[in-house]
């Protein structure tokens, strides 16, 4: 049985999802969270990656990965997965999807992203696209959770404060940190875990939190 449960959202359900680049003019688009359980303790983890420095958008930040829908995508969740494959080297019989958070526009590019939110096994050995992906980042959810907070941001001249998860030198912000945040939200019952827990009970509270 997986360690993660949590049923679809019918309002997003990828076999509903079709192209909606005309609603409000905003470009579909899809991301996969990944997640898995790891150590002793199964602490659960989310997998991110960091974009290359010299990207022309969003160079050097901290997303997940996922773009655009192709027109070659039977829906979102296709997209979701493909562009995981593509930028990761994560194979998509080793994502077990679990369900949708709610889409979430970018201010900047006009895209909405339909976050899909997925089981992987631990110990993945990744395969990192040379043309997009700098590094991925395999963070413990309860410690970026604990990191939020407002920094101020630079971007094409312009400095403004926004939130943002701060954990050492990696700073989330933007859409994945508002998917990020999303997700916190669904698993709101693990901020009641303590370190007395054993694996198995944090493995259920995490089940239970993913559950409607």
């Amino acid at each position: 049985m997986s360690a993660f449960t949590w049923p679809p959202d019918p309002r997003t359900s990828a076999s509903d999802e079709r192209d909606d680049a005309h609603a409000g003019e905003q470009i579909a688009a899809a991301v996969l969270v990944p997640l898995f359980l790891a150590g002793e303790r199964s602490t659960p983890y989310v997998v991110l990656t960091r974009r290359r420095a010299d990207l022309r958008r969003h160079a050097g930040e901290i997303s997940f990965p996922g773009g655009r829908r192709d027109p070659d995508d039977a829906d979102l969740e296709t997209t979701a997965l493909r562009e995981a494959e593509e930028e990761i080297g994560l194979a998509r019989s080793q994502v077990n999807v679990l369900g949708t958070l709610p889409a979430t526009s970018t201010l900047a590019t006009s895209y909405l992203i339909h976050p899909f939110v997925g089981e992987i096994p631990s110990g993945t050995a990744w395969r990192l696209s040379a043309r997009e992906v700098d590094a991925v980042l395999e963070l413990p959810l309860e410690e970026i959770r604990a990191s939020k907070t407002t920094t101020t941001i630079e971007r094409r001249g312009i400095t403004f404060q926004t939130d943002a998860y701060v954990l050492g030198e990696h700073v989330i912000w933007g859409a994945t940190a508002r998917i990020l945040a999303q997700l916190f939200a669904r698993l709101a019952p693990l901020e009641r875990s303590t370190v007395a827990r054993s694996p198995a009970s944090i493995a259920a509270v995490l089940s239970d939190a993913l559950r409607d």
